[in-house]
């Protein structure tokens, strides 16, 4: 469990009550009415207890770049985070999943230390869009939760998290958006001519060491991006009471080694630039809990001969290693003012080359290819009628292929359309957002000759009402619909990976997801605080029906089926004077199928409280973050036990100096805890006691 929103104050508005404190270890049980009742009148009391000995904050407004419209996270209907600054240097990590895991509502896919996909309010895979500065990054994530995030987190200025309207526009992403921003394509000219950031970092649970440098030059109208980052790090230590095959502490086969190289070129002018940025990256990481299996599928059913069970990999064999290599080409560009009525026209492309070999004793046993490209063009029109919006169009096309004894899916190409708008409109104290988007697919399986066509139309609507000086109340419903993707539809074959033999489905079909997000907000004083409640009711919903098991490996189907996610995300924080707050944080969500029975790996409940401290160059956190039981399982699926975790950082600006000095102890009672949303939670806990210390110059 990562750290929860390390530099609260006046950053991000905290989103669950003080009461929950005093509530009993049921609460995390509670129907999710019931708790989203208790999230939002609890600051209600707390509201009347402001002190008064400090001028009276206010939370600030952050612009959403991905929106194309510059809206600020408190003018979205849906709940936008964004992470930023020194708040986001704290809480990175090596991946893009456990970076955010903090965040209400967000979790990981926690695959060992090498790959980490997140989780957005239950739902992930495809469903979640991964992007980078307003594109999509083609990996092989979507695919499975063994697949790294092809981005570099030490490289990111900021990442945003959309979920309604704002996400909607970006397609198919019915469960939200990640948005990762970098500085790789230059918008600007740099200040005197030349800046930069340069750090190092290191670790004590794996021995990480880790480092980034990022420097730009040019005087105009030509500026310069030349970024670097590598990573190194051993297995990880699981927290206290777990033990390997070997009886050591150590997860075998979480290394991970990475290295990554932009180099991008710019022409800005005073309402225009254009750009490109070309990265390259490498990396290699170990699978934990891999294991051989002679299990083969009869129908509905595994046969097993030969030893008649799976075996594990002998003293002799080596844990698989991925090794990962990604070319990748960036196209941004942007003109302002050109012509009535038009505010800003954006253009934006990419091309990737990724490749992937799954290594057995030193042999490539699988390879993956994925060759994609995708353009975007967007309008951004001055109001007409009062309404200020974008409109505009995307197209992508992406070939994937595998070979190789897991080669589970054949080869595939995908073309995806897109036409989509985005609105704004404000009235008095009303912000109203629309959008709307249609969707074209085409998926043709290649050595069958199958192609698969669907289209889908999507609409959201909501509003954010200001009723007082500092307090807001939002509502918005989406009706979205996410086509199936290529491996869902033709799967076939042994993971591995993820213990299981996957079985696609050619006639599936579309998933329409209707979506009610309710919040309340209080953004001014000295006691500020958020709560959203929010229920989706998905038809059709695609997943991974495990229809039999033998020794751990699992037959699983792709089916179609109606579902239900319904949950609460919020926080709250008190400040006590102009040093120290104290805040309260939580989330759940409940996942049910229509017809009874849940859906496989939906996270568990979380409550915290955090005390945060702000004196002279420092600035400081402590926090204790509860994860209850999760018992709500599906069939061939164990409960995953709760557990607690302390977390400490600190961070000091040298006075008169560019140094920055970080310091973080997560976990430092070293609990041993089970991430019930990992495919392999046994075989690769998370990480126990981990102390880390980092230091950064910007010039």
């Amino acid at each position: 469990m990562k750290p929860l929103n390390p530099l609260p104050a006046a950053r991000s508005a905290l989103r669950a009550p003080r009461s929950a404190l005093r509530a009993p270890r049921q609460f995390l049980r509670h129907h999710p009415v019931a708790l989203a009742i208790t999230l939002s009148a609890g600051p209600l009391s707390l509201a009347q207890a402001q002190t008064t000995d400090a001028p009276e904050a206010q939370l600030p407004g952050i612009t959403v770049t991905a929106t194309g419209l510059g809206l600020s996270a408190q003018d979205m209907a849906a709940p936008i985070s964004v992470l930023e600054g020194q708040a986001w240097q704290l809480r990175r990590a090596a991946t893009l999943g456990d970076s955010l895991t903090g965040e209400p509502g967000i979790h990981a896919t926690h695959f060992g230390a090498g790959a980490s996909r997140p989780i957005i309010r239950g739902m992930d895979g495809p469903r979640v869009g991964v992007l980078a500065n307003g594109m999509e990054l083609h990996d092989a994530s979507t695919i499975s939760p063994d697949h790294a995030v092809v981005t570099e987190t030490l490289l990111a200025e900021r990442v945003e998290i959309l979920r309604g309207q704002a996400a909607l526009v970006h397609g198919g992403a019915v469960g939200g958006v990640v948005n990762v921003v970098d500085s790789k394509v230059p918008t600007a000219l740099p200040a005197n001519g030349l800046e930069g950031s340069a750090e190092v970092q290191w670790g004590s649970s794996a021995r990480e060491k880790s480092g980034a440098v990022g420097l730009s030059a040019g005087t105009g109208p030509l500026v310069l991006r030349v970024e670097a980052a590598t990573r190194d790090a051993g297995d990880y230590r699981a927290g206290r009471g777990w033990r390997n095959e070997e009886g050591g502490r150590r997860v075998t086969g979480s290394d991970s080694q990475s290295s990554t190289g932009t180099v991008g070129l710019s022409w800005v002018g005073t309402d225009a630039y254009l750009g490109a940025a070309y990265t390259k990256q490498a990396a290699q990481y170990g699978l934990p809990g891999h294991v051989h299996s002679d299990c083969h599928p009869h129908g509905d059913h595994l046969h097993c001969g030969g030893h008649g069970h799976g075996h594990a990999h002998d003293e002799h064999e080596e844990v698989p290693v991925v090794d990962l290599h990604s070319y990748r080409w960036d196209l941004r560009g942007e003109w302002r003012n050109l012509a009535p009525g038009v505010e800003a026209v954006r253009l934006k492309g990419s091309h990737t080359r990724y490749a992937h070999d799954e290594l057995e004793d030193g042999v490539a046993a699988t390879q993956f290819r994925n060759r994609a490209h995708d353009l975007r063009l967007e309008v951004q029109h001055a109001p007409v009628a009062g309404w200020r919006g974008v409109v505009g169009l995307s197209n992508g096309q992406r070939s994937f292929s595998a070979d190789g004894e897991e080669a589970y899916v054949q080869p595939t190409r995908t073309h995806k359309l897109g036409l989509f708008l985005l609105e704004e409109y404000q009235i008095g104290a009303w912000n109203w957002q629309a959008a709307l988007r249609h969707d074209r697919q085409t998926v043709r399986a290649q050595d069958d000759a199958v192609e698969r066509s669907h289209q889908g139309l999507s609409a959201s609507l909501g509003t954010v009402w200001r009723f007082a000086t500092g307090w807001q109340a939002s509502a918005s419903f989406s009706r979205a619909q996410r086509m199936p993707t290529a491996e869902e539809l033709f799967a076939n074959g042994p993971h591995l990976a993820t213990n299981s033999w996957e079985v696609g489905n050619a006639q599936l079909g579309r998933e329409t997801s209707q979506a009610w997000d309710f919040g309340l907000r209080k953004t001014r004083g000295d006691t500020t605080w958020s709560a959203n409640a929010f229920h989706h009711r998905v038809q059709g919903y695609i997943y991974g029906r495990t229809v039999d098991a033998h020794d751990g490996f699992q037959l699983q189907h792709y089916t179609q089926a109606d579902a239900r996610f319904t949950g609460v995300e919020g926080q709250v924080r008190q400040r006590i004077n102009r040093f120290v707050g104290v805040g309260v944080f939580g989330d759940l969500v409940r996942a049910r199928l229509a017809e009874g029975g849940h859906l496989p790996r939906i996270p568990a409940a979380r409550l915290g409280v955090r005390v945060d401290a702000s004196w002279r160059g420092w600035e400081g956190l402590a926090e204790w973050v509860q994860v209850a039981r999760q018992d709500r399982t599906t069939a061939y699926e164990t409960a995953t036990g709760g557990y607690g975790m302390l977390n400490l950082m600190a961070s000091y600006r040298f006075s008169g100096s560019p140094l920055e000095l970080t310091l973080k102890a997560e976990n430092l009672t070293d609990r041993l805890g089970y991430a019930h949303t990992s495919a392999i939670k046994q075989a690769a806990p998370l990480k126990g006691r981990n102390l880390s210390v980092g230091l950064r110059v910007a010039f």
